[in-house]
């Protein structure tokens, strides 16, 4: 935060006379909101997720436009 602060600032100069447990108490408070929905997932879940977005895609065009037949599924993906 000191980095991104304009230096001679307020909130520069309040970084700088923090301990470091004073430090990680803010950082703490900070990112509590946000640390409870954090996870920690393996790389093939991305893959795995794009996979599925596509059969899902491709089950609603089919489901939802009658002109959309199974050779032309992956036609209208990215």
């Amino acid at each position: 935060m000191a980095r991104e602060a304009p230096q001679g600032s307020e909130f520069f100069e309040m970084l700088a006379q923090l301990e470091d447990e004073e430090k990680y108490g803010l950082i703490k408070e900070i990112l509590n909101p946000y640390a409870g929905n954090m996870f920690v997932t393996p790389k093939e879940v991305d893959a795995v997720i794009d996979r599925l977005t596509n059969i899902i895609a491709n089950a609603l065009n089919i489901a939802l436009h009658p002109g959309v037949e199974g050779g032309d599924i992956n036609k209208y993906a990215y």
